[in-house]
């Protein structure tokens, strides 16, 4: 088996590092809410745990996009399609 090139690490690493945050966030954002309820905590305060959960999600896909684009471009071996 080859042995894989340095971008191949930086995409795999990319990825966990996505995906940990992907399930981090989850896991949090349940623990919050679970614990708002419990405490009672106002709504306000519950919502910004939504948002901060919307705003690691959105990032992880902004990850995800650019690990999706760095493997098709690796693959067409740096061609565009178009040009």
């Amino acid at each position: 088996m080859p042995e894989p090139s340095d971008q191949d690490r930086q995409i795999a690493r990319q990825g966990r590092i996505a995906a940990l945050v992907v399930a981090g966030t989850m896991l949090i954002w349940m623990g919050a809410q679970l614990l708002g309820g419990e405490l009672g905590l106002p709504v306000r305060y519950v919502f910004l745990f939504d948002l901060a959960a919307i705003a690691a999600l959105v990032w992880a896909l902004f990850v995800t996009y650019q690990i999706w684009r760095m493997r098709r471009d690796q693959t067409s071996g740096g061609k565009d399609k178009d040009g």
